[in-house]
């Protein structure tokens, strides 16, 4: 076992407990950005002036009617940025621009001296534009050859031969919607100067490092005269990563201009139509299998939806090719990617950060194909696993290691969820049940866990120890209450040896740990893990020197556990109290600055091929449905789910995760679906959805009504601090189960070998059209005994997605 995976005597990590901050959140007790502004004397209030139309260029711009309006103090424009006009990182992101590149787009920002003054004041801001052609969809995307960035391609083995050697060859197009991360939190930013001129940023942040860097080239200033904090997040699911950047550039420049505090905080209607969502993707394929069901070839452009800037939409659009084979060997591939560039907000970071995408790409060919194999669809995955020991790889050249997990979770699934008796009951509810159907579907993942640019695969902490032997830790990793601080806590404690009450964890800031990576990509608890756990083990490097000296042995043969310092084969023993107030009148040192940093990472991004990912997280998931004849209407009935944490952190905490990621997933895939104004007319291009009223997310009438999670036993990733693994985003991909029970409760209303069309996502509108769809289908086979051809699957869901 590594030392990096190690548990010692007696360990914190592994124990159930609650979030660290749960009584808080459930008191209101916790404090978010936005509740700072009552702490905070003579605030001033920014409210961004949205054009509310999808393309034009900046004609005239007249901010004098708002400072006419009671209460306005300044309006923000061009002309006040004294360094870089540019809210991102690819210096595409204009933060006042001359152009409207998407309805809704802020072209400047007024102050107020209460929220209603600066809103008066942005609706008496007159702007004119000279209005250019838009693309929205998509299809007119592609069609206009709109695209931007990267275009990468990732080929493995024999492309040709691999077709060739197909006894069954299928083609067809997918198109699937993007998706808003709605955290509970909008964005919001506060800042002040000092007395120093310094420039203090409170922000719902993923990302304090990059929020500081953007705020210190907006303002012309280097990094060290501006610090941010973030306390926690009322949610963040990456779209906290990147947006929040300039948001506080808006805070920070309106402060440092007034002298005053500026607050920025959007309300629902702003973050939405503002703010990036999941990429939406449209894909195009062909795939060949043996005689047997084994897939020998794949080819695949797959398109996404960038919007109007880059944001991260290469590393996103790359990740994407890089899940595209989830489970599944393919040892022939070909597949694209390309990024169109639409007038629509950025589209950003979201749990799994095009994982999902990629993966859902091959799990719908699976579903579609499989009858058409006259295949149980969960044979035919079953028949496609990556296998051990037979040398197989990516098909951007990364071998998969613990591949036996991606059966070994599936079969304990079919066996706890007691599969084949419920596959055998459901046959025979359908067969007395001509309206209303059921059907369960099984779907694995292989998701893997590092971040795309291997730079970013590093991190620090700074951990202190008093004289009174309490400790505080601070680490870069943010909190959006994914528990990652109760994770570092539990670390530090069994590091060091000593009861989780002594440990405290302060406010992410950068001041305390510079350079950090954004807490995203699943690898929060990997990265500030291991450097939360280098760090204490400087510090307990020392202190079982000075314990050694106290208990008149070596070092070597002293351990510390639950708070108390013996020597091995004796009865001697020093508490930790005393232990730490010797060590401070000998002038032992007792801070740490921790550092971590991922091994064995290699990627060329230019030949897509190496070995990006650390580790992969592996999981299987069954879902039962029952659907509605009549109306499409579904429920689900029952979730079983295994899932690969390595030996987890925090079981309480991982679990949470993983309930949680599963009905996101299942939000995307079924319920929330996002529409956008494609009309010619005045309102083209604008967000429908723009509230809870018309976005439909997941409740607690959406909630499985049996839902079964467990964590995979003896499962020590080597790699990880404490032998864990990530668990944030994979979960979210273990939704494709429901969708895929709705494909086969939709096919069981006609014959059997119908391949069924299912939009994403499959609301319950679009599942009473697939059923429609296998009605007719088995109209046509009654009618002339002919079945339809079904080698080339066309489907074009933006009827659906765009209504």
């Amino acid at each position: 076992m590594s030392h990096l995976s190690e548990r010692p005597e007696k360990p914190v990590v592994g124990v159930s407990m609650p979030h660290e901050s749960a009584v808080l959140h459930v008191t209101g007790a916790a404090l978010y950005t936005d509740d700072l502004v009552y702490r905070t004397k003579d605030t001033l209030h920014a409210y961004p002036v949205q054009v509310m139309k999808t393309r034009g260029r900046i004609t005239a711009l007249r901010t004098e009617p708002a400072l006419a309006v009671p209460g306005v103090v300044r309006v923000l424009t061009v002309a006040d940025v004294p360094g870089v006009n540019d809210a991102g990182m690819k210096h595409d992101e204009p933060l006042f621009p001359d152009e409207v590149m998407f309805h809704g787009h802020a072209v400047a920002w007024v102050l107020g001296e209460t929220l209603e003054a600066a809103r008066l004041g942005a609706a008496a801001v007159e702007v004119e534009l000279d209005e250019l052609p838009s693309v929205i969809t998509l299809k007119e995307a592609i069609a206009a050859e709109s695209f931007h960035g990267a275009r990468p391609l990732m080929v493995t083995g024999d492309i040709d031969a691999g077709f060739a050697d197909s006894t069954h060859v299928f083609s067809g197009e997918f198109q699937f919607s993007d998706q808003e991360h709605f955290y509970l939190e909008t964005h919001a930013a506060l800042a002040y100067i000092d007395e120093a001129e310094q420039v203090f940023i409170q922000s719902s942040t993923q990302h304090p490092s990059e929020t500081q860097e953007i705020v210190a080239h907006v303002l012309g200033l280097h990094s060290h005269e501006v610090t941010v904090q973030c306390l926690r997040m009322g949610g963040g699911f990456g779209g906290k990563e990147m947006q929040p950047h300039g948001f506080a550039a808006i805070a920070a420049l309106g402060a440092k201009l007034t002298g005053r505090p500026v607050r920025v905080r959007l309300n629902r209607t702003q973050d939405l139509t503002m703010s990036g969502k999941r990429h939406g993707f449209h894909a195009d394929w062909k795939i060949g299998f043996d005689a047997d069901g084994r897939i020998q070839a794949l080819d695949a452009t797959l398109t996404s939806d960038g919007g109007w800037s880059l944001d991260l939409s290469e590393p996103v659009t790359a990740r994407a090719l890089c899940h595209i084979d989830n489970t599944y060997w393919i040892p022939n591939a070909r597949v694209a990617g390309r990024i169109a560039q639409t007038n629509k907000v950025s589209n950003t970071a979201f749990r799994g950060f095009g994982g999902p995408q990629g993966m859902l790409v091959i799990e719908d060919i699976l579903g579609r194909v499989a009858p058409l194999l006259g295949l149980d669809p969960m044979e035919l995955r079953k028949r496609n696993f990556y296998q051990p020991g037979l040398g197989q790889a990516t098909p951007y050249g990364q071998p998969v290691p613990q591949a036996e997990r991606i059966a070994a979770v599936w079969q304990q699934v079919e066996n706890d969820g007691g599969i084949a008796d419920r596959k055998r009951e459901i046959a025979a509810f359908n067969a007395a049940h001509p309206h209303t159907k059921r059907a369960l579907a099984i779907t694995g993942i292989k998701f893997g866990i590092s971040f795309n640019l291997t730079a970013f695969n590093q991190a620090g902490a700074l951990v202190l120890i008093y004289k009174d032997g309490s400790v505080l830790i601070n680490h870069g990793g943010t909190e959006m209450g994914q528990g990652l601080h109760t994770k570092m806590l539990q670390v530090a404690a069994t590091t060091l040896g000593i009861p989780l009450h002594k440990v405290r964890l302060a406010p992410t800031r950068t001041d305390k740990v510079p350079n950090t990576s954004a807490t995203a990509a699943s690898s929060g608890a990997d990265l500030n893990g291991g450097a939360v756990k280098n760090a204490c083990e400087q510090l307990l490097t020392r202190l079982l020197q000075v314990a050694a000296s106290q208990l008149g042995s070596n070092a070597s043969d002293v351990r510390i556990v639950d708070g108390v310092a013996r020597t091995l084969g004796s009865d001697k023993e020093l508490a930790w109290d005393d232990l730490v107030h010797t060590a401070y009148f000998q002038r032992v040192q007792l801070s740490a600055s921790g550092y971590y940093r991922t091994e064995g990472l290699h990627w060329d991004a230019k030949s897509f091929r190496g070995s990006p990912f650390k580790y992969f997280s592996y999981g299987a998931a069954a879902a039962e449905v029952e659907v509605d004849g009549f109306t499409g209407a579904y429920r689900i009935r029952r979730v079983d789910i295994v899932h690969d944490v390595g030996d987890s952190l925090s079981p309480m905490i991982d679990i949470g995760q993983v309930e949680g990621g599963f009905v996101q997933g299942a939000g995307w895939l079924t319920l929330e679906d996002m529409r956008w104004d494609t009309s010619d007319g005045p309102n083209r291009g604008r967000l429908l959805t723009q509230a809870a009223s018309t976005y439909k997310l997941p409740s607690f009438s959406e909630m499985p009504e049996e839902f079964n999670v467990t964590l995979m036993e003896n499962a020590t990733e080597e790699g990880a601090v404490y032998g864990s693994k990530a668990v944030g985003e994979p979960p979210l991909m273990l939704a494709f189960c429901v969708r895929e029970a709705l494909r086969q409760a939709a096919a069981s209303f006609g014959p059997a070998g119908v391949s069924v069309e299912l939009a994403a996502p499959a609301t319950p509108e679009a599942v009473f059209w697939a059923i429609e769809s296998v009605r007719e289908k088995a109209d046509v086979r009654s009618g002339d005994g002919q079945a339809p051809d079904d080698s080339e699957i066309r489907t074009d869901t933006s009827a659906l997605s765009n209504a």
